[in-house]
């Protein structure tokens, strides 16, 4: 088990919920549509969202955001240490900073004692694009030990600086480094991992790809933070995420859909009421299962997981079954006897 920092409010580590994270791609010092987007990811289930801080301005705007963030924030920082001091004062609830490449010694020190001082966890996020050279010259490209002895080398600047309060990252587009750079991570350290493919595409083929990667290491029990990185709006790297908790019955908020593939007993059209089931109850924040399955043949049975769900009956008509009661014959507007069923449910 990995040990626990503190991040806000929230633990990682130690066994703690794994947190969902994403990032905004507004300009940051544009506060109010930075907070907007924070407030979207916090809606669509973000427990941790991460801002870029590149400029002074940048890091006063921090404290504007703290202050309206219903999240904690995390800064995302290179180079200018001085931007991280800024970023802590002005409330920040965690950094993500690779303190090799901020200065020597004692900016490493001065940015540790004030994490310190603020009680401020700090990620090293390693990339097979931010490898240092000699390691890349060393292990002939950015193999998983090359990533791996990066992010310990980093954490070595910290912990003789005296600061322990450390969580690691070392990402790749490709899904087999990523897994075994974690997994070889995880053996050398118990410092929390937040774990991701990076640069993983557009929604589709790069949620394929995160949902691999993620859910290889999560099944392995390695993996404190999460985050889908997705390119375009950020909102959707959010439900994402949750969709590999909750597969993985990891977490539970929200409804967690099931329905069937269809074949030819199917009695009633399974992905338009899906989808309308699904969209309609996004905003549920109960954990429940619910089930729209083609046919009563094979579909209470293979539901019976669901909480409550829809079978179809044939000619327009379904049966709704609920855990705990006999099933019933509806008939009607299909999605909405199941959407009113899970919101009574809910109340």
């Amino acid at each position: 088990m990995t040990r626990t920092v503190q991040a806000g409010r929230l633990k990682i580590g130690g066994g703690n919920p794994i947190l969902v994270q994403s990032m905004t791609n507004t300009d940051t010092r544009d506060t109010e549509a930075t907070l907007a987007q924070i407030r979207a990811l916090a809606e669509a289930g973000c427990d941790l969202v991460r801002v870029s801080v590149y400029d002074e301005e940048c890091a006063r705007a921090v404290r504007t955001l703290v202050d309206g963030s219903p999240v904690p924030l995390v800064a995302d920082i290179h180079f200018d240490y001085r931007l991280a001091i800024a970023a802590m004062e002005n409330g920040i609830a965690k950094m993500r900073i690779n303190p090799g490449n901020i200065g020597g010694a004692d900016r490493v020190r001065m940015v540790a004692d004030c994490a310190k001082a603020h009680h401020i966890p700090i990620r090293i996020g390693v990339n097979s694009g931010s490898a240092e050279k000699d390691l890349l010259e060393k292990y002939g490209g950015p193999t998983a030990e090359c990533l791996v002895e990066s992010a310990l080398g980093h954490a070595r600047l910290l912990e003789e600086a005296g600061f322990e309060d450390i969580v690691l990252s070392m990402k790749s587009s490709d899904v087999r480094l990523t897994v075994e750079a974690y997994r070889l991570a995880h053996r050398k350290s118990d410092y929390p991992l937040h774990v991701g493919v990076t640069e993983a595409g557009l929604p589709g083929q790069g949620t394929v790809k995160s949902a691999i990667g993620i859910g290889s290491l999560l099944l392995d029990g390695i993996g404190d933070t999460i985050r889908v990185s997705l390119s375009g709006d950020p909102v959707p790297e959010a439900k994402a995420g949750w969709d590999i908790l909750r597969a993985l019955n990891l977490r539970t908020r929200g409804v967690q859909l099931i329905a069937c593939p269809t074949c030819g007993r199917t009695g009633i059209p399974v992905a338009r009421i899906a989808e309308r089931v699904e969209r309609e109850l996004g905003d549920v924040t109960v954990p429940l299962k619910v089930a729209v399955m083609g046919c009563v043949v094979n579909g209470i049975g293979e539901g019976r997981e669901a909480d409550v769900g829809i079978a179809g009956g044939g000619n327009g008509s379904g049966v709704l079954f609920v855990r705990g009661e006999e099933p019933r014959k509806v008939e009607g507007d299909l999605a909405e006897i199941l959407i009113r069923k899970v919101r009574e449910m809910c109340s």
